[in-house]
């Protein structure tokens, strides 16, 4: 990938977020001047050119309903783009989306992404979890290939300074500190107890609730980690219940998050239950049931229906795949939009 690109593609990503829903004009087609000779041979279709763009998340296991979520976005980004028809310095192309599932997993994830370099892809979106991300964001520079992650939040990710890795959404440096002044501030809570998935994105966000906890003025009296496989919190939770906190902040995704609520509840704990963007989700609510009610968790972004063209988004994903949309689907969708200008921008593919 050119210099150019690069530094068009960064600035195309400060501007991601308006992208959603916006669509160009056609210019009318040019006609025939009176003064043209009309036995003059007709010009040789122009040929289209496949530009290929990968993305890359969790499209099998518990958090597949995540990854499909974003695949979707991404995939009605291209439809919309090849619908509308794209150039490239002049030239017309026609987009095509290699999906890859990474499994959620740091290991699979880097195996996805030398797939998607050998694929030739111009950009990747994704991954969606941190730890997949960050190791993966080494073998996209050393490819000299984009790579925006639509959900992505552990500061680590940026901050490797491989000028090929952006992101779409807000880091936990801003979403801890937003959770635990919440806490404390919204909430009057005294005594706040953490629990994190001990994944980077669970690991990093906990750690900066805590900062934000103690910086408010209130008591961490828990700090206590599980894994992004488990279902049975009961002895976490019975430890935490002596330690009576107000609040019980659980980072990261809803797999988790869902039976927790459930045990939450049957134990008999009654601190409010608060978390990150990983569990802010249909899924958790259909995982948890009532035991749902009054639990509450921080959003990457605008809520929706307040995006720039959110509502006809969420209208125009609902009759094209016959579901909700879960959460981060507006970020692949705008994810792609980025590559795109940045590409218009510096005026190649390559």
């Amino acid at each position: 990938m050119n210099s150019s690109l690069k530094l068009n593609l960064s600035l195309a990503a400060l501007l991601a977020l308006a992208a959603c829903g916006k669509s160009e004009t056609p210019s009318a087609p040019k006609t025939e001047s009176k003064s043209e000779s009309k036995s003059a041979a007709a010009p040789a279709p122009t040929a289209v050119s496949t530009v290929k763009i990968g993305i890359a998340a969790p499209l099998t296991g518990p958090q597949a309903h995540i990854g499909t979520d974003i695949k979707n976005g991404t995939q009605l980004a291209v439809d919309d783009a090849n619908a509308k028809g794209i150039e490239i310095a002049g030239k017309k192309v026609q987009l095509q989306l290699i999906a890859e599932d990474d499994q959620a997993d740091p290991k699979t994830a880097t195996v996805v992404a030398q797939k998607l370099v050998d694929a030739k892809v111009v950009g990747v979106v994704g991954h969606f979890n941190s730890g997949a991300s960050i190791p993966t964001s080494k073998i996209y520079f050393d490819a000299g290939i984009p790579q925006i992650s639509p959900g992505s939040t552990n500061p680590k990710y940026t901050q490797q300074g491989f000028k090929t890795a952006f992101r779409v959404v807000a880091n936990d440096l801003q979403q801890g500190k937003v959770l635990g002044e919440y806490a404390v501030k919204k909430l009057a809570a005294k005594n706040v107890a953490i629990i994190d998935d001990r994944t980077s994105y669970g690991q990093g966000l906990a750690d900066e609730v805590e900062k934000a906890v103690k910086a408010s003025g209130a008591n961490v009296v828990a700090r206590e980690f599980t894994t992004d496989k488990a279902t049975d919190f009961a002895a976490i939770l019975t430890n935490i219940k002596g330690k009576k906190p107000d609040v019980l902040v659980f980072s990261g995704i809803d797999p988790q998050a869902g039976p927790m609520a459930k045990q939450m509840k049957s134990l008999g704990i009654n601190a409010k239950f608060l978390g990150g963007d990983g569990w802010q989700t249909p899924n958790f609510i259909k995982l948890a049931g009532s035991d749902a009610e009054g639990a509450m968790a921080s959003i990457p972004g605008l809520p929706k229906d307040r995006m720039p063209g959110g509502k006809e988004f969420l209208e125009r994903f609902k009759a094209k795949y016959g579901v909700e949309v879960e959460l981060f689907a507006p970020f692949g969708y705008d994810s792609v939009n980025v590559l795109i200008d940045s590409m218009q921008r510096a005026g190649s593919a390559d």
